[in-house]
């Protein structure tokens, strides 16, 4: 995996986390050539971590992911001025949802219910057996995301963490836990950045050639 190994040589501390991330890259491989969906959560800065992730797998990251032939003539069967228009401009994308972005259900659901259960409401809804929930959490201990991991679980779906050095809560619930080698939250943050860059990227290799 180039991206990885790039990653550690540019951050050695991270040489701890190579193995999980490897893995963690193997699973979502998995996922998305089984039509699968990724869906991410966190709070505060990690919210934002999330949003980033989604902004790098569904579009173009270094890579522009020419939509098919195939795929151009579908568009034009339906429309051929608008369908060379898409054909021009649209990128194949892998799937993901950032849960923090629904500002109607989540303060629908904090006003009526209680946030910490939100992004439980929200799997609970969404996901299936063949998609994976990646939650983000520098403590490790965040409750909305171990309440969300627990109906992902018990909706047979595969989870992901990227959280700090002790791994809080969190590592006993994920099937994969990276723990960046920090416990601060600040210097955790530092690092999941280049961690979630080389995971995309890795992903945007396998899945595209141009």
């Amino acid at each position: 995996m180039k991206y990885v190994n790039e990653l550690i040589n540019r951050y050695p501390v991270l040489l701890v986390c190579k193995e999980s991330i490897e893995n963690a890259i193997k699973l979502m491989i998995d996922m998305y050539e089984n039509n699968g969906i990724l869906y991410i959560a966190g709070n505060g800065g990690s919210a934002a971590d999330a949003d980033h992730i989604v902004g790098e797998l569904m579009k173009g990251f270094i890579k522009k992911r020419k939509m098919t032939n195939d795929f151009k003539d579908k568009l034009c069967h339906v429309d051929n001025v608008i369908g060379e228009e898409l054909y021009d401009v649209l990128q194949r994308g892998l799937a993901a949802i950032n849960l923090n972005t629904h500002n109607a259900l989540h303060t629908a659901y904090a006003n009526d219910v209680d946030y910490t259960y939100i992004y439980a409401q929200m799997l609970f809804g969404y996901i299936r057996n063949n998609d994976i929930f990646f939650g983000i959490s520098t403590s490790g201990n965040s409750k909305n995301i171990l309440k969300a991991v627990t109906v992902a679980k018990a909706k047979g779906a595969k989870t992901i963490a990227l959280t700090g050095k002790t791994g809080g809560k969190m590592k006993d619930y994920f099937d994969i836990t990276i723990k960046v080698p920090e416990t601060e939250t600040y210097k955790i943050q530092e690092l999941h950045l280049p961690i979630y860059h080389a995971i995309c990227l890795q992903l945007e290799d396998y899945f595209y050639e141009q």
